[in-house]
């Protein structure tokens, strides 16, 4: 009866794990984690704007602060993902890092894309003047003008009918669409 000493060890597998960054650190630990030797995957969710200050970043986070990385933890060790310059550390839960379902990654990986294609939001090309649509938040099903993008983090202001008047309206880009 001869056992292998590997019988005895849980099976190790590539798993998703989270890691926090430090603020707007998030393309200098993902280019620091590209550029290691360790055996992972970055996947930093990101997608391109057109900024209404030029000077902004034409790139957004999906998660501000947050990256997430695939590998065999017990190959790489915890402290590699730990102590990263510019970042916070693991997400745990229990003293445990936290493993990201595969299809929670697949399927985000497939929404940032879809942003990516329409310029950063659902609002893919509206203009000032074009008619909205609110679909959520206090004025769900509202129709209105699209006015501007605010200096919010995907945020826009447009004029509603409200009781017959015109109101000025702020909300999250991700709330209107065009009619």
């Amino acid at each position: 009866m001869s056992r292998s000493l590997l019988d005895d060890q849980p099976e190790r597998r590539r798993a998703w794990y989270t890691v926090q960054v430090k603020p707007h650190k998030e393309m200098q630990v993902y280019r620091y984690l590209r550029s290691t030797n360790h055996d992972l995957d970055v996947y930093y969710p990101s997608f391109t704007v057109d900024p209404v200050n030029p000077r902004s970043s034409r790139v957004r986070p999906y998660f501000p602060r947050y990256l997430f990385v695939e590998a065999i933890l017990d190959d790489i060790g915890e402290s590699v993902l730990r102590w990263l310059p510019g970042a916070v550390g693991l997400v745990c839960f229990g003293g445990e890092p936290a493993i990201v379902p595969e299809n929670f990654i697949f399927e985000l990986k497939r929404r940032v894309a879809s942003m990516d294609k329409t310029g950063g939001s659902q609002l893919g090309g509206i203009k000032p003047g074009d008619r909205v649509r609110v679909t959520s938040g206090p004025f769900a099903d509202c129709e209105g003008v699209f006015h501007t993008w605010l200096s919010g983090e995907d945020r826009v202001q447009i004029f509603l009918e409200w009781l017959g008047r015109q109101v000025n309206v702020s909300a999250s880009a991700h709330a209107i669409k065009r009619i």
